[in-house]
Order: C-alpha cells, then sequence, then structure tokens
C-alpha cells in the first residue's frame, strides 16, 4: 500500500512538471511570434504640425514620390500583421477579461465606467496566475496602441461630442421616429434617443477593430439621385419620406436618411455653366444655375431681381425696401449711432434671406452677414444668395437649436419679418437671445403689424429684458422698424416682476447646439472672465488679430494664424494651379482657429468655417475675430445646396473621423454635392488616407491637378469636371 501510494505521488508531481513544462514553451512560442510580427519598420506614425519643410509644390504631371509605392506595400504589410496581432490580441483579452475592452476614444466617466473597471479587476485578480503570459503581451499591444492614439492626438485636445452635458452617438443617428410620431413629441424624442445612445456606449459596446478610412482595393460604380429635389436634392432638409405629406410643411425639422446618400445629383435640365465670377455676380448671376419654378412667379412682384436674357440682374440700390437699401441702412444708423456698420458691427445674421441686396450692401461697409435660408416651397432664394457669393446655409427654424455657439452675433436682421416670434412661448425669440451678444442689436422691421401681434412682441420683449432702443416707421420705406437690445450684464434680471420664462438651469450649456431642442428658458449673460462674450470685441478690422483672456491656448491660436498665412502666401496661392480670382464661396471642413480663413481674407474670399461637433470648440473665437462658421457632423449631408462652394479645404480631416462614420466614402460624396463644377477640393492628410482617396476623385472623374507627398504625408488638389447630364 505505501509503495502504491508512493508510486502515484511521483505520477503526480511529474504530471506537474509537464504541465508547466508544456505552458513555459508555449510561452515562449508564443514571445517569439510577437517578435517576428512586432519589428521595429512598424513604427508608429507621429502627427505633423506644419508643411514649412515641404518645397514649393510640384506640376501637376509630377508622380506623388518614388516612396510612394513602398508606402503602400508596407501598408498592405502592416494590414496583414494588425490582423493576425488582432486575433491573438482577441484571444488574450477572452482568457483575461471575457469582453473586449472600451474603445480608446471613448470619454470614460461615471458610476457605470467605476462599475466597469472594478469588475474588469476582479476578473483579472481571478485569473493572474493562469494568464501572466498572456497578460504581459496584451499589456505590450495596449503600450503600443496607446502610442499610436497620443501620436494622432498631438497638439489636439480631447475630443468628445456633448449634447446636454451628455456624449452624443458616434454615428449622429437622426430622429425620424420621433418626427413620424407628431411634432409635439419632438423635444421628448430627442433627449430620449440620445439618452438611448449613451446608455448604449457606457455599456462597453464591442467596437470593430480600426482600419483604414477608405478601403484601397474597393472599386466604385455611381448612379444618379432620383429625388423628388431633383437637381437641388438637400438630404436632410428634403424630406422624401412619405409621413410628411400628414405635416402642412415639408421642410418642417432636419431629418436625415437612414443611411447616407451614395449618389451623385445631377445638372440642372437646362445645362449648367460656370457662375459669373465675382465682383460682377453681385449685379447677375445665370438664371438657369438657379432656375426654380417658383422664382418666375416671385420676380413679378419684387423689382430688386429681373430676368434679362440668360442673366438674372440685380439692379442697383434696388430692394424690397421702398427709396432703396441704402437709405434702410443709413436709418438704422441715424436712429441707433452706436450701429456703427463695419466697425462696431462686423458679423450678422440675416434671419430669412429674402432680399440679398440688403447682404450685398452691408458688404460694401466691411459687414460679414450670415444669411438663414428657411427653405419653403415659394422660392429658393437662399440658392441665389449663394449664387451671387454670399455667406449663406439652409436650416429648418422650428424646434432644434440653430448650430452656432451662444453670444457671438453683433446684430440680428429679419427684413418684412413674417416669423411669428411669439408663437410656442417664443422659443424662436429664445433662440434668437441665445446666439446674439450681450449688448448686441435684434432689428425688427415689419409692414402692417396687427395690434395684437405688437402687444405679444412688446410682452415677449419686455419679459426677456430686451431693450427698444429706437422705433420708426420710416416715410420713404413704408415700413416700421425696431431696434432691440440684449442686456449686457444679470442685474436686469433679477428686477422682472414676473420670471416667465424662468432662467435656464446652471448646467444648462448654451453652446451646445447640435440637435439640441429649443428651451423655453432664458439664459444668463456670462460674467466670469473665462467665458466668452464678457465684453465686446475690438472694432474691426482690429479685432481679426485681437486673442482675448477668455481664450484657452492663446499661443496654439497665434500659431495657426502664422501658420496659415506662410503657407497660403507661399504655396496655396502660387503653387497649386488655382485661379484665385474665380474664387469666391470657400468652406473649411475643419476649421480650428480660423488661420486659413484670416489668411485668405485679402482675396476677397469668405469661408466658411465648420468646426466638427466631436472636435474642441474653437468656433466662439472664430466669431469672436470677425469671421463666421457652422458646426456639423460630417457622418451627415450639409445643409446647403448643391453646387454651392468653389473651393473646399480638409487639413488632417479624414484621419481625424476616428472610425465615427460608418460610410466615409459618403463624405466624398457629399463633397461632389455641394462643390460647382469646376470647383476645387485641397486634403491635407496622411499617404495612406490620400492614395484610396485619390482613386475615389478619379472614379468620380475629377482631375487630379497635384500631389505631393513627403514624410508620409502629403497633398491632393483635384478639381470636379461637367460631365453628368
Amino acid at each position: 500500500m505505501a509503495l502504491a501510494r508512493f508510486g502515484r505521488q511521483v505520477k503526480r508531481q511529474h504530471g506537474v512538471c509537464v504541465k508547466m513544462t508544456a505552458v513555459a514553451i508555449l510561452g515562449l512560442c508564443f514571445i517569439f511570434v510577437w517578435s517576428m510580427f512586432s519589428s521595429p519598420s512598424n513604427s508608429v506614425t507621429v502627427q505633423r504640425e506644419s508643411f514649412d519643410d515641404i518645397a514649393e509644390p510640384v506640376a501637376s504631371s509630377t508622380i506623388v514620390s518614388k516612396s510612394k509605392g513602398k508606402d503602400i506595400e508596407k501598408h498592405d504589410a502592416n494590414d496583414n500583421k494588425k490582423k493576425v496581432e488582432s486575433s491573438l490580441k482577441k484571444k488574450d483579452e477572452k482568457k483575461v477579461n471575457g469582453s473586449l475592452p472600451l474603445p480608446a476614444h471613448e470619454h470614460k466617466s461615471g458610476k457605470k465606467n467605476e462599475k466597469h473597471v472594478s469588475k474588469r479587476k476582479k476578473d483579472e485578480d481571478k485569473s493572474k496566475l493562469s494568464n501572466e503570459v498572456s497578460k504581459e503581451n496584451q499589456e505590450n499591444q495596449e503600450q503600443e496602441e496607446s502610442q499610436g492614439e497620443e501620436a494622432e492626438k498631438e497638439n489636439e485636445d480631447e475630443e468628445e461630442v456633448v449634447v446636454d452635458d451628455k456624449e452624443e452617438g458616434l454615428d449622429g443617428e437622426s430622429e425620424e421616429k420621433g418626427e413620424m410620431e407628431g411634432d409635439a413629441d419632438v423635444d421628448e424624442s430627442v433627449d430620449q434617443e440620445t439618452q438611448e445612445m449613451v446608455e448604449n456606449e457606457n455599456e462597453g459596446k464591442k467596437r470593430q477593430i480600426k482600419g483604414p478610412v477608405f478601403d484601397p482595393k474597393a472599386h466604385y460604380s455611381w448612379k444618379q439621385c432620383s429625388t423628388r429635389s431633383k437637381h437641388n436634392y438637400i438630404p436632410c432638409i428634403d424630406v422624401e419620406s412619405g409621413f410628411t405629406r400628414l405635416h402642412g410643411y415639408r421642410h418642417r425639422e432636419r431629418t436625415c436618411p437612414k443611411a447616407p446618400p451614395m449618389c451623385l445629383v445631377p445638372l440642372p435640365h437646362d445645362g449648367y455653366d460656370s457662375p459669373v465670377h465675382w465682383p460682377e455676380s453681385k449685379l447677375k448671376v445665370l438664371y438657369k444655375n438657379v432656375a426654380h419654378p417658383k422664382l418666375a412667379a416671385y420676380m413679378k412682384n419684387h423689382n430688386w431681381l429681373i430676368k434679362s436674357g440668360e442673366y438674372l440682374m440685380f439692379p442697383q440700390n434696388q430692394s424690397e425696401f421702398k427709396g432703396g437699401v441704402v437709405h434702410y441702412l443709413e436709418s438704422i444708423e441715424e436712429m441707433v449711432p452706436d450701429i456703427e456698420w463695419g466697425k462696431n458691427i462686423r458679423v450678422v445674421l440675416d434671419a430669412g434671406c429674402s432680399d440679398s441686396s440688403f447682404v450685398a450692401s452691408l458688404l460694401d461697409k466691411d459687414v460679414l452677414t450670415l444669411s438663414l435660408g428657411l427653405k419653403d416651397d415659394l422660392v429658393d432664394l437662399a440658392q441665389v444668395s449663394l449664387e451671387r457669393g454670399f455667406a449663406t446655409f439652409v436650416s429648418p427654424f422650428a424646434r432644434r437649436r440653430l448650430p452656432f455657439p451662444s453670444g457671438v452675433f453683433d446684430a440680428i436682421h429679419c427684413g418684412r419679418c413674417t416669423i411669428p416670434w411669439h408663437a410656442h412661448e417664443g422659443k424662436l425669440l429664445l433662440e434668437i437671445n441665445r446666439i446674439l451678444r450681450p449688448g448686441g442689436y435684434f432689428i425688427l422691421s415689419t409692414k402692417h403689424d396687427s395690434i395684437e401681434e405688437e402687444n405679444a412682441m412688446n410682452t415677449l420683449t419686455s419679459s426677456i429684458c430686451w431693450n427698444i432702443l429706437a422705433h420708426k416707421t420710416d416715410d420713404v420705406s413704408e415700413v416700421g422698424v425696431k431696434i432691440y437690445q440684449k442686456p449686457e450684464s444679470n442685474d436686469i434680471y433679477v428686477l422682472r416682476r414676473r420670471i416667465n420664462p424662468p432662467l435656464c438651469k446652471e448646467n444648462e450649456n448654451p453652446d451646445a447646439s447640435w440637435y439640441i431642442p429649443m428651451k423655453t428658458c432664458l439664459h444668463t449673460v456670462p460674467s466670469a472672465i473665462e467665458q466668452h462674450g464678457t465684453e465686446w470685441p475690438e472694432e474691426w478690422p482690429k479685432r481679426l488679430e485681437t486673442y482675448p483672456d477668455w481664450l484657452n491656448n492663446k499661443e496654439k491660436a497665434i500659431d495657426d494664424t502664422k501658420h496659415w498665412k506662410d503657407i497660403v502666401d507661399k504655396s496655396y496661392l502660387t503653387g497649386l494651379g488655382i485661379v484665385w480670382s474665380t474664387i469666391r464661396n470657400v468652406m473649411d471642413m475643419k476649421a480650428t482657429y480660423g488661420g486659413f480663413a484670416a489668411a485668405l481674407l485679402q482675396q476677397k474670399i469668405w469661408v466658411m468655417n465648420v468646426v466638427p461637433v466631436h472636435a474642441p470648440d474653437t468656433l466662439p473665437f472664430i466669431f469672436e475675430r470677425g469671421l463666421v462658421g457652422i458646426y456639423h457632423d460630417w457622418c451627415e449631408p450639409f445643409g446647403t445646396y448643391p453646387r454651392s462652394y468653389d473651393l473646399l479645404h480638409a487639413d488632417h480631416f479624414f484621419s481625424r473621423l476616428k472610425n465615427r462614420c460608418k460610410h466615409p466614402v459618403s463624405i466624398v460624396v457629399e463633397m461632389d454635392r455641394i462643390l460647382r463644377p469646376g470647383g476645387w477640393v485641397v486634403v491635407r492628410d496622411k499617404v495612406e488616407i490620400l492614395d484610396p482617396l485619390e482613386a475615389i476623385l478619379r472614379s468620380l472623374r475629377w482631375e487630379i491637378r497635384m500631389t505631393y507627398s513627403q514624410n508620409k504625408e502629403g497633398i491632393i488638389c483635384a478639381q470636379k469636371t461637367i460631365w453628368r447630364p
């Protein structure tokens, strides 16, 4: 018996030794395989801040570089390595945690994340002894990934989307369901859907393996869009679903298609010609470029636009206002002398976009006016404004906030206004109050006001403490003009007899505006020195080069201005082959501090500075400089007509998407939609993005005018051609 017991113990010890030896051998094999696939050639790409060391761009016939083909081969080889590494990593993670970790770019905060972290720690403690080798390899992988993330985030703050102090869903999903259920439920559905998206992310939803933005092996075939709006299709504004017939208003609210459009908008049936160049376009545009069934009927009753041959003419000093728009502007300045057009007042919002002659006359006074086109079935005047070369965007104005930060417009104008400001508890006027600068002016001109409407407007403006500076009915224009001023401090709010509308809660972010419902509350005037809007900006043009105390990273803003001035002067204006005299409407798809727009001011060009909703919020400073811009999520189409812009600029735009959009190719399709035939695209990014992007542009039959690369980064300059019937 004793001998038998001794034999079993020997066998048991022998079995343990065999098992330990097997584990050691497997671990050594794993380390050997890992070392083979993590060779020094697979290095981390570091984000460059500038292209100062790049020489002047070469001609259009120049090949990118000899190393370009090698870079593509390395890119393919790295893709294969990543697949093997990701499969090994999945096995190790399943052993350690039983689930995949949260994406690196997600905002980690709150009780749910604390529970998640504590649960992971418990699981790691339980499996610590049995998974020592795999854990060590996992840490190595995580360290390399974190280095890659840090390289991408260099000189950039952590990017996140805040919706009412919550993080927005990654894909910017639309709220079509809420719209179908009825107008009264819109506000509720927006908040509910946002809540669901946040909860889904915090639960640790599995994330797909991060791959290239564009598939380098993909082939594309394009079809024309078959929509009711045809050549004037605006995807998120022209609601194509049948439920819109239940509402009396086709364009009641922004609702994007579930899948982004992958079709190309056709040209007008009568053909399309290159637009009349600036500054001639102030006086005439090609009629067939903006022709619309309702436009001919509109012209019969308005003398400020006349059809003459193939042109739509805009006679000087003719407008909706009798006596001319110049007289109208001068009378406003006489009523309130503090309104010094072009000095004290630089950035204006024109709500309604009815008479673009108002914008043209203000431009002569060095005032940059952004027109809000409220698209309806009457006439497409926003498209006329864009064709003339004026800053314009199209957006519903019903229940959601406009895509601007708070307190940025020096003045807001509504000429011959028909907007019901006092309806729905004054929501629309409260939204105007949100985006109007403290001490800013609201200029309202109406004709034949009813006593009931005037009394309701007076009650509403008194409740939000607006001061009526002047009220006059001009004998020449026969238009009644009221000029209101927003309070400059919060002292007057305390003196209100009726606290209605109430003050907004302290945690209510006044700058959050992307898919945020309008609230029937009154935002307080900023008073802290670190808040924007506490002081009126310097007079124009001094404000362009003024950096206020509330601006974080003031040095970065100064460097950004110098950086873009050097690039524009030394490269863009001379080396890209662009005829800048033909460029008027420009969009910066990923604006930071407005340095690119500031560098182009001498070219008599206006720039729409688009600040992506997932990027650091620099839009208030852009307005502070006397420039204009807008928030946007590029996973959705932009709010403008097809053929709106002469040039699109994208600086490290695609490399910062970080897998946010399900279909990044749809952004290129959107670029094709909003760019005019003959227009230009300038893209600066990593070579691994530019190579497949060039193939996509060629599939759209664009002409690649110039390519250049150095140190794994480069530039593409392409021109859209007229080829679709």
